[in-house]
């Protein structure tokens, strides 16, 4: 079984960061655009309209796997400075405070940090056509070149 398992991780591993950033994202257009019952911040107000921008953006990139380190590693700083700044005063546990969502969110995009996209990322598709082309190129110029 453990076998089987293994063979599906890099499925479940894709699966889980659609899964992820498409959550964020939609969090961020709530808040951003009042999408979905959110509130919209005032345009360039402090954090939350910045915090907003960065879940749609680094939400929808985690989703699609297109520089998901990167995204993953912005969206995961900026959930724990919402715990930290905004949660984490008002008590000690996230339970306490509400700031569960934040917790997990940041743990999550702090996973997908170090295993990175999983199937099916852009990131994985632009890769393959990158190897295949600098494989290919050395071919061509070969090809081309006239002997001294």
């Amino acid at each position: 079984m453990s076998t089987r398992l293994n063979g599906a991780q890099p499925y479940a591993l894709g699966l889980f960061r659609f899964v992820i950033g498409l959550i964020f994202a939609i969090h961020g257009a709530s808040s951003l655009f009042g999408l979905f019952g959110g509130r919209e911040p005032e345009v360039g107000a402090w954090p939350g309209w910045y915090a907003a921008l960065i879940q749609l953006v680094c939400g929808t990139l985690v989703a699609l796997g297109l520089g998901t380190r990167i995204a993953a590693f912005l969206a995961s700083g900026s959930m724990a400075y919402a715990y930290f700044v905004v949660h984490q005063p008002e008590a000690l546990t996230p339970v306490g405070n509400g700031g569960e969502a934040s917790a997990l969110f940041c743990w999550a995009f702090l996973l997908l940090v170090f295993t990175g996209p999983g199937a099916g990322a852009v990131d994985r598709l632009l890769g393959a056509r990158s190897e295949r082309g600098s494989a290919e190129e050395p071919h061509r110029e070969r090809a081309t070149a006239v002997p001294a």
